[in-house]
């Protein structure tokens, strides 16, 4: 699954919605919990299957992101989704979440100290399919300024426990509160990208573009790990020399990789 870009659209505001589908992202987050007001709640529940059907009628992934207050209740509407965002996740409610809507994949948003300590058992769960980390509420639960200095550790470990279970890893080192900067979030993109996050969150479509280009293989890349690829077929050896660099297993794995997300 090719996740570079996931864009928020607030699951109460028709134009955005029939809008979506144009936006270019990889895949829409149709937001039932801090975007919309609690009062419209009933009523974005109520037509999620619209909503999804009119996210998706370009080929992007549609996930939901449900409420701690009813998210079995949020689950059940949107199960033809492709998944569930699941904010404030913890091991308990992904288990109950999991046997309330079974075959529906899981992405654990970790938003606080509790959940970080217990992110490597999140990612472990077999319902789950990838996880990130919600800056501002984490950050709120800190008691600190969610600045990249502060949620890069986070991030960090949250990045390692989805890796380490083979699971998607969203996010940047900075919040994606401030939208409007998008040199920053080029920026931030490319530091996230090298450290093998697989894409990132989005709240404002001037930013997709930016991330489907960043956490895409570059077509130097793309040559690179083609070369590595063919050389690897001739090699006599396990490991051989390519531009003046030794190439081993691990470098061949990184270039098919490559080859495969591209």
């Amino acid at each position: 699954m090719r996740l570079r870009s996931l864009l928020y659209v607030p699951a109460d505001n028709e134009r955005f919605i029939a809008k979506a589908h144009e936006r270019g992202a990889d895949a829409i987050i149709l937001d039932l919990e801090d975007s919309v007001r609690p009062a419209h709640r009933d009523a974005a529940r109520n037509a999620l299957p619209a909503s999804i059907r009119a996210a998706g009628q370009a080929g992007a992934k549609v996930f939901v992101r449900i409420t701690t207050q009813t998210p079995n209740e949020d689950a059940a509407a949107a199960a033809t989704a492709d998944g569930l965002y699941v904010p404030k996740a913890s091991r308990g409610s992904i288990d109950v979440l999991a046997a309330a809507s079974p075959g529906l994949p899981l992405f654990a948003l970790i938003e606080d100290p509790m959940a970080l300590l217990e992110a490597n058992a999140i990612a472990a769960h077999p319902a789950v399919a990838g996880l990130a980390a919600g800056g501002e509420d984490l950050a709120t639960a800190l008691g600190a300024l969610p600045d990249p200095d502060v949620l890069r550790t986070p991030k960090l470990l949250i990045h390692y426990a989805a890796k380490a279970h083979q699971k998607l890893s969203f996010g940047l080192f900075r919040t994606v509160a401030d939208y409007t900067d998008l040199a920053a979030i080029e920026d931030a993109a490319k530091e996230a990208r090298r450290h093998g996050f697989d894409g990132a969150s989005c709240v404002h479509p001037s930013a997709v573009p930016i991330l489907n280009g960043v956490f895409a293989p570059s077509l130097e890349e793309i040559d690179w790990a083609n070369r590595v690829l063919a050389a690897a077929e001739k090699a006599a050896a396990g490991a051989f020399s390519l531009d003046g660099r030794m190439i081993d297993a691990p470098i061949i794995s990184r270039a098919r990789a490559i080859v495969s997300r591209s």
